[in-house]
């Protein structure tokens, strides 16, 4: 079959011209690299316009490998040599239809390739590459748990899956030869590590157990556990926890630290009893040395800015909001660490601790809830003797330690936290309700008087690349009076008219860059 010419293709769909053609192709004599890519480039058309012209013109459909979960044993039927080779993956198969993701759904050699290798019918899909190379990497990097999840049916055939096998005990985490549950438990982790995943989720449904993993704040399903095997995967892992495996009716928690390709992985691991057995949730934190910048946040232009102005406050409370795993803690270290230097007193209360930050320019008092201090608002109070310039929170999630917080500022600290609010808009109204009416007044006052900035932030994600979006509260002098006065729904209406470069969530949307228009649309539909 004849390799088509993707340059007459694009011509056709009115994506490029003549003249962009020939230019593209003059470089690629040069550059040796595929058209498509020298197009991308060098700024002739974008990957989505490739992708959606490619979609016109041959009736290939458009795959969002980032939504999707790609079964394990699909990877038996394309070898990795051959995916790597032309980035290909499978996406799913149909009867003797095996459905491929394809950065160049063009390349016909490729697809022959794979058809002589799977025995089945090709059907191609187009994906971007980026999208494409990470999903090889985790599709193939699961072979172990896929071979695992094999080895474990074998044993439970002969075994009574209620029975952990004797030698599943700490010091088999890294022996090679340990029992098959070890190596999935220990694969599982490997690839959340290597996805970045902040949590793992092993939820037991009706006939199986549905493994999930938060990566860029949402959850994506991973795999499947067939039912007869979670008992073995949960109470292995409540082993490593040092929890108590006979006990299933009550909620229990534990921890334990290993190594995951050199680097120390504290893993926070708390089990639920539910209908279909436990489900298990497993805190990654790696505990390796961070240096966190704030360029490595994403800030620039205005928002640097904003950020470098906060910084030399020397008193008030500054609040970072936003859902679980949009990057809360990570903002606050590099904050932390751009606030260390060995004038500063600075002083953290975290549960759990997220980041050890090294102490290269400072010394950073790093405490933890339930280790080094009984609660928040203790150790706010404890904090407060050992004459701190900065007081960071792990989080404000009750009103007393929102009480100790606002206190603190008013002694002339500086006081970071965190708080679990979508929205930035939200804050005050949040703070103030979550005390008692015969003391919002006061909280009113506290809170207009020492607030200085909140900053909402959320991830969103496309098959291309990750944008991280941030609202801003500035309390300004309009905005502290309608706190006073309990106006807080008239503080959106000051947002969005962008006084002391204050911006809504929308506005922050608007202005990103590098965003199609279908996504844009896709994006704005979520925030309303």
């Amino acid at each position: 079959m004849a390799y088509m010419r993707l340059g007459d293709l694009l011509i056709a769909a009115g994506a490029i011209t003549q003249e962009q053609l020939e230019e593209a192709l003059t470089i690629q004599k040069q550059t040796k690299e595929r058209l498509g890519d020298v197009l991308i480039e060098n700024n002739i058309i974008t990957e989505r316009q490739l992708i959606e012209a490619l979609q016109m013109q041959l009736g290939v459909d458009f795959i969002d490998l980032t939504a999707i979960s790609i079964p394990l044993e699909l990877a038996k039927f394309v070898p990795r040599a051959i995916a790597k080779k032309y980035n290909v993956v499978p996406v799913k198969l149909v009867k003797d239809e095996l459905f491929v993701a394809m950065s160049d759904p063009l390349n016909f050699v490729a697809q022959e390739e794979i058809k002589a290798a799977s025995h089945k019918r090709v059907v191609p899909m187009i994906s971007t590459r980026r999208a494409t190379e990470q999903a090889i990497g985790t599709l193939y990097g699961s072979e172990g748990t896929a071979r695992a999840i094999e080895e474990m049916k074998r044993e439970v055939g002969t075994s009574t899956p209620d029975i952990v096998p004797v030698q599943m005990n700490q010091t088999d985490a890294g022996n090679a030869s340990a029992a098959p549950t070890i190596r999935f438990v220990n694969s599982v982790i490997e690839r959340a590590f290597l996805e970045r995943a902040s949590d793992i989720h092993l939820e037991p449904q009706e006939g199986e157990m549905v493994v999930r993993m938060r990566i860029d704040g949402i959850l994506r399903k991973i795999l499947t556990v067939p039912a007869n095997l979670q008992s073995n995967v949960i109470s292995r892992l409540k082993i490593m926890g040092g929890m108590n495996i006979s006990e299933r009716k009550i909620p229990q928690d534990g921890r334990a630290m290993v190594q995951v390709r050199h680097h120390e992985i504290d893993r926070r691991i708390s089990s639920m009893p539910t209908i279909y057995g436990e489900k298990i949730v497993l805190r990654l934190l790696d505990k390796s040395g961070h240096t966190i910048t704030k360029q490595s946040i994403g800030l620039e232009g205005t928002d640097l800015q904003k950020y470098d102005a906060l910084l030399k406050n020397s008193s008030g409370v500054i609040l970072i909001v936003g859902p679980t795993g949009s990057g809360k803690s990570t903002t606050m270290c590099a904050m932390l660490q751009e606030l260390a230097n060995e004038e500063t007193n600075l002083m953290t209360l975290e549960d759990p601790v997220e980041y050890v930050i090294p102490m290269e320019k400072a010394l950073i008092h790093q405490r933890e809830i339930g280790r080094d201090v009984v609660d928040f608002p203790q150790g706010i109070r404890d904090a407060l003797r050992e004459d701190p310039d900065v007081i960071a929170l792990g989080e404000m999630r009750d009103s007393e330690t929102i009480s100790a917080a606002l206190t603190a500022a008013e002694t002339g600290h500086l006081v970071l936290g965190t708080l679990h609010t979508t929205r930035a808009k939200d804050v005050p109204a949040r703070i103030i309700h979550a005390f008692p009416g015969d003391r919002q007044e006061e909280i009113r006052g506290l809170l207009a008087a020492n607030l200085v900035t909140v900053s909402s932030q959320m991830l969103y994600r496309s098959g291309k690349e990750t944008w991280l979006l941030r609202e801003i509260l500035t309390n300004v002098a309009a905005v502290a009076h309608l706190i006073r006065e309990g106006k807080e729904e008239q503080i959106p209406s000051y947002m969005e008219m962008g006084l002391s470069q204050m911006r809504t969530m929308k506005q922050a949307m608007y202005a990103m860059k590098g965003i199609s228009e279908r996504e844009r649309e896709r994006l704005l539909k979520s925030l309303e």
